[in-house]
């Protein structure tokens, strides 16, 4: 391997960038070393070489950090300003870019600040679920920029025989646990194998992240950003986009954080991905659990101080149970919360998504949202009346049951949120589940008139365009006989919530 003491001794004078006497903070990983000073941060590659990264030449390395600009300035430009060379000059002095002899390469990075980091933000419980909404809405966006690759990315069997290795190599209890754990991989794999074709043909493989953890997402400028993006290696990057999802929502779950990943994955489906791909996130969330528990183990075995080491094993060990609880099947149930505007369905319905297996929960298909997709537009657009005659309606409703059908087939639970005044339209929600074979509860929410009128005068940047006027005309329909079980909204949502789990716990 190439002898890179000169750079790093280079990298980490003040000098070198023309602040003499300037502190450099260095930050060392397996693969690079980073140098912060000032605004700036400079990312050398190591001479190393492993099965998946191979840095052992300057060459190789000025193309991985040529590559490393081109990928993350996809989604973090702001941060990812240049790739800048180490040169030796004739009088024998360092220096960056300029005449004489390359000794090495660099990526040059606008330093941000660290509390932003999203780990740190989980650390510290201070993610919300508004700020896990737009970093849904800031990875579908990215994902439908990226072009699909046609060739033979998104090999899931190759990910698991590669994981199963790992898992040997760790010895241990994680050795004891590969053969029947890769066993349930390859099962699942079966089933799924048709339609993870089928959504490779359909353009749902591409260049993705890679190692989209909370770890590579921070705030910059106020703005949920990724960075960090996988560019060493095609098989680790070239992935089904939910793969690339399933990092960042097995990274919320692990952290006991179930409800903001709820949160993302439905916010995620809402922009555009269909019911049927929930079939395929109780293993890629399994073999994104198992990545990390090999990754823990490996470093615990690198560690010199025994308390780190301990701490390492232990999170191996865990992320290792975790691989396997995601994959455990559980029967999915529908559920239907129905009411007037304002009566607090969409609530009910997101604090109960996380309530639901496998993990990161329920499926919440809410008619508001899908009305806004029908047209085009994101949940928070405002439309005009046309978008809610007779005919608008049934396309909508049309839509919310060919979902759940589809979601109750790939094994999720399906919680709907929709008004249902229309008898038919609750009839229709039954019948769904009866045909899935599967069990169903309808809630009907009653508030005072006053309620509903202050909550929809308080309402802001929601995907419901429902306001006073929506629900005078609302309470002025019929809407027949109601069988769902009716529960009183018009007090505290906890209790409303406690309520309805109550019933569900009762089956």
């Amino acid at each position: 391997m190439d002898d890179q003491t000169a750079v790093l001794e280079f990298l980490g004078e003040g000098a070198s960038y023309g602040r003499p006497g300037a502190r450099v903070e260095r930050i060392d990983t397996h693969a690079s070393a980073l140098f912060l000073i000032g605004d700036r941060v400079y990312k050398l590659k190591r001479a190393v070489a492993f099965s998946y990264l191979d840095y052992s030449t300057v060459a190789l390395r000025e193309r991985a950090c040529r590559a490393e600009l081109a990928l993350n300035r996809r989604t973090a430009p702001m941060l990812y300003l240049a790739v800048r060379a180490v040169m030796r000059g004739a009088d024998g002095r360092l220096g960056f870019d300029g005449a004489g002899e390359t000794l090495d390469w660099v990526v040059e990075m606008r330093r941000f600040d660290a509390a932003g980091l999203f780990d740190r933000l989980a650390e510290e419980r201070r993610l919300t679920p508004r700020l896990m909404r737009d970093t849904a809405d800031v990875i579908a966006a990215f994902h439908a920029a990226v072009e699909p690759e046609r060739g033979t990315g998104g090999g899931t069997a190759a990910v698991i025989a590669g994981i199963e290795d790992e898992l040997n190599r760790a010895g241990g209890e994680f050795a004891a646990a590969a053969p029947e754990l890769a066993r349930d991989w390859r099962t699942a794999l079966g089933g799924l194998a048709p339609l993870l074709a089928q959504r490779q043909r359909d353009g749902k493989v591409r260049r993705c992240h890679g190692d989209l953890h909370l770890g590579n997402i921070c705030l910059v400028d106020g703005r949920p950003t990724l960075f960090d993006a996988v560019e060493f290696s095609d098989a680790i990057a070239v992935i089904d986009v939910l793969y690339d999802l399933a990092f960042l929502l097995m990274d919320l779950v692990h952290r006991a954080l179930t409800p903001l990943a709820a949160v993302v994955v439905n916010r995620y489906f809402d922009r555009g991905e269909s019911a049927a791909g929930l079939a395929v996130l109780p293993l890629f969330l399994s073999l994104r659990a198992a990545i990390r528990a090999h990754v823990s183990a490996s470093a615990a075995g690198q560690q010199a101080d025994a308390e780190a080491a301990s701490r390492l094993r232990a999170a191996a060990q865990r992320y290792l149970d975790l691989a396997q609880t995601l994959l455990r099947p559980a029967p999915p149930r529908l559920i239907a919360i129905g009411g007037l505007s304002g009566t607090g369905k969409s609530t009910l319905a997101q604090a109960l998504a996380p309530d639901f297996l496998p993990a990161p929960g329920a499926r919440v298909l809410r008619s508001d949202v899908l009305r806004k997709a029908l047209s085009g537009v994101a949940p928070e657009t405002r439309l005009p009346s046309d978008a809610y005659t007779p005919a608008a309606n049934e396309r909508v409703y049309s839509r919310l049951f060919s979902e759940a059908s589809a979601g109750l087939a790939a094994g999720a639970s399906i919680i709907l949120d929709a008004v249902f005044l229309a008898p038919k339209e609750r009839a229709a929600a039954s019948e769904i589940a009866a045909a899935a074979g599967t069990p169903f509860i309808g809630f009907w929410l009653d508030a005072a008139p006053s309620a509903l009128a202050s909550r929809l005068d308080a309402r802001r940047d929601d995907a419901s365009d429902a306001d006073r006027a929506v629900a005078e005309r609302q309470l002025a329909l019929d809407p027949g006989p109601l069988s769902w079980r009716r529960i009183d909204a018009g007090g505290d949502a906890q209790r409303t919530l406690a309520a309805v789990r109550q019933i569900i716990a009762r089956g």
